[in-house]
C-alpha cells in the first residue's frame, strides 16, 4: 500500500499540472474558435478543418508513435537505472533515459524533413485529388512547415512523460496555444489596418508559431547529461516499438481522413449545395466538437502519465497495482463522461446560440453529449493497453470504430443527412470502449 501511494503521487500531480494547462489552452482554443467563427465564417471553418487529417497524418508519421516509444523506454530505463551494473556501464543492453531521447530525435526528425519536401511538393495535388477543395493547397504548404517543429516538440515531451516530470510538456502546450493565438490576432490585425482581405493562410501560419515557440521553450529545459550505452540500440528499440504503433496510427489517421473527406460529399447527396455541405462539416468540426472534447482534458492528461506508469508497473509485475489503475480509471471516466453528458443536453442549445450564434451547433452538441462517457474511458483504456505494449489490439479497436463511422456516412448520412455520421460516432465510441475494457479485464483475469 505504501509502494501504491509512493508511486501514485507523481501520477496525480502530473495529472493535475496537464489538466490544468490543457485546461487553459483548451480555453484559449475555445475562445479562438469563437474568434474564427466570426472572422472567417463556417464555410472557412469547414476548409480550415479539412487540413487537420492531413496534420494529423504527418503527426502519426514522424513523432506520434516515437513520442509514445520515447516514453515507455525512458520509464523503464530509470528503474533499470537502479539495477546492478546498469548505471556503471557493465550492462551491454542497458541505455539510459538520454540515449533514447537522441535516438528518437535522431528518428523523428529524418521523418519530418523528409515529410516537410514532399508535403509542400505536392500540396497542390493532395488538395485537389484528396480532399477535393483546392483552397486547401496554400494551407497545406504552410502546414509543413510545422513538421520538423512538432517532431522535436513530441520527442522531448515524451521524454519528460517518461520522468514523469510534466512542467515542461505542460507549460510547452500552453506556450503553443498562446502564440498561435496571438500570433493569428495580430496577422487580422495587420490585414485590417491594411484593408486587406484575411486570408486562412493566416491561421495556418500561427500554427507554425506556435511550434516554433514551444520547441525553442522545451529546447531550453533540455541539459546536458552523457549518453549510457548504444545509440543504435536505443534507436533498434524505439524502431521496432514505434513503427507498428506508427504503422497503426497512420492507417487509423488514412481512414479518419477518407472519412473527412467524405462527408461533404455524401452531404451533397443529401441535398446540400458545396458551400452549405461545407458549412455543415465546418459547424460540427470548428464548434461542436470542440466544444463536447472540452472535458476530455482531464482524461487525456491522465492518458498521458498512465503510460510510463503502466510500463514501469509492467516492468516490476505488478499486476495488482494494473488492476487497480483499470478501475480506478473506468469510475472517474465514467463519472466525468456522465456528468458532461447532463450538461450538453441541458445546455447544449444555448451553447450553440450564446458561444457561436449557431442553432445547429447546439444540435450538434445535444447529440454529440451522449458520447461523452465512452469517449472519455475508450482513451484513458487504449493508453493503459499501449503502455502494456498492447498497440495491435489499440489499433483493431480504432479500426473497427473507423470501420462503423465510414459505413454511417457511406449509407446514412445520403439518406439521414449529418444526423446519420452522428449516431455512427455513438455507437462507434460505445463499441470501442467496451472492447476495450474487455481486453483489460480478461488479460488480467489471466495474470491472477
Amino acid at each position: 500500500m505504501k509502494l501504491t501511494s509512493m508511486r501514485s503521487h507523481p501520477l496525480i500531480t502530473g495529472t493535475l499540472l496537464l489538466t490544468l494547462s490543457g485546461l487553459l489552452s483548451r480555453l484559449i482554443g475555445f475562445f479562438f474558435r469563437i474568434f474564427l467563427s466570426q472572422r472567417i465564417g463556417a464555410e472557412g471553418m469547414g476548409i480550415y478543418q479539412l487540413t487537420f487529417p492531413i496534420h494529423v497524418l504527418t503527426i502519426s508519421l514522424t513523432s506520434s508513435a516515437i513520442q509514445t516509444a520515447i516514453s515507455r523506454f525512458v520509464a523503464q530505463a530509470v528503474i533499470a537505472s537502479d539495477s546492478p551494473g546498469a548505471a556503471s556501464g557493465k550492462s551491454r543492453s542497458f541505455c539510459n533515459d538520454k540515449c533514447y531521447l537522441t535516438a528518437g530525435l535522431t528518428l523523428s526528425l529524418s521523418l519530418s524533413v523528409c515529410c516537410m519536401v514532399f508535403l509542400y511538393r505536392f500540396a497542390g495535388w493532395i488538395a485537389v485529388s484528396f480532399l477535393e477543395e483546392p483552397r486547401c493547397a496554400p494551407l497545406l504548404q504552410i502546414l509543413s512547415f510545422t513538421i520538423p517543429f512538432g517532431a522535436i516538440h513530441a520527442c522531448i515531451n515524451g521524454y519528460f512523460y517518461g520522468l514523469k516530470k510534466t512542467f515542461v510538456p505542460a507549460a510547452s502546450q500552453l506556450l503553443e496555444q498562446a502564440a498561435r493565438v496571438a500570433s493569428v490576432w495580430l496577422f487580422f490585425e495587420i490585414s485590417m489596418e491594411k484593408h486587406n482581405a484575411i486570408s486562412l493562410s493566416l491561421v495556418t501560419w500561427g500554427m507554425v508559431v506556435g511550434e516554433l515557440a514551444a520547441t525553442l521553450f522545451s529546447v531550453s529545459f533540455l541539459r546536458r547529461k552523457k549518453n549510457l550505452g548504444s545509440r543504435l540500440l536505443a534507436m533498434k528499440q524505439i524502431f521496432f516499438m514505434s513503427f507498428p504503433l506508427s504503422a497503426n496510427r497512420v492507417l487509423v489517421n488514412i481512414l479518419q481522413s477518407m472519412e473527412a473527406v467524405m462527408i461533404p460529399g455524401q452531404l451533397r447527396l443529401y441535398g446540400y449545395t458545396n458551400s452549405e455541405s461545407l458549412s455543415v462539416y465546418g459547424i460540427l468540426t470548428g464548434m461542436a466538437l470542440p466544444m463536447v472534447l472540452f472535458p476530455s482534458v482531464l482524461t487525456n492528461s491522465v492518458s498521458v502519465m498512465l503510460l510510463p506508469a503502466i510500463a514501469e508497473a509492467q516492468e516490476k509485475k505488478e499486476h495488482r497495482y494494473i488492476l487497480t489503475l483499470i478501475k480506478r480509471t473506468c469510475f472517474y471516466s465514467l463519472s466525468l463522461g456522465f456528468g458532461c453528458t447532463m450538461l450538453f443536453l441541458f445546455l447544449g442549445r444555448w451553447m450553440g446560440q450564446f458561444l457561436f450564434g449557431n442553432e445547429l451547433a447546439g444540435t450538434f452538441i445535444v447529440i454529440l453529449g451522449w458520447i461523452c462517457p465512452f469517449l472519455y474511458l475508450s482513451t484513458t483504456l487504449h493508453s493503459i493497453l499501449n503502455g502494456l505494449g498492447k498497440t495491435t489490439s489499440t489499433f483493431f479497436l480504432n479500426v473497427t470504430g473507423l470501420g462503423i463511422r465510414i459505413g454511417f456516412v457511406l449509407f446514412l448520412i445520403p439518406a439521414a443527412g449529418i444526423k446519420g455520421y452522428l449516431w455512427g460516432i455513438l455507437l462507434s465510441q460505445a463499441v470501442m470502449a467496451a472492447g476495450a475494457l474487455f481486453l483489460l479485464l480478461k488479460r488480467n483475469s489471466y495474470r491472477n
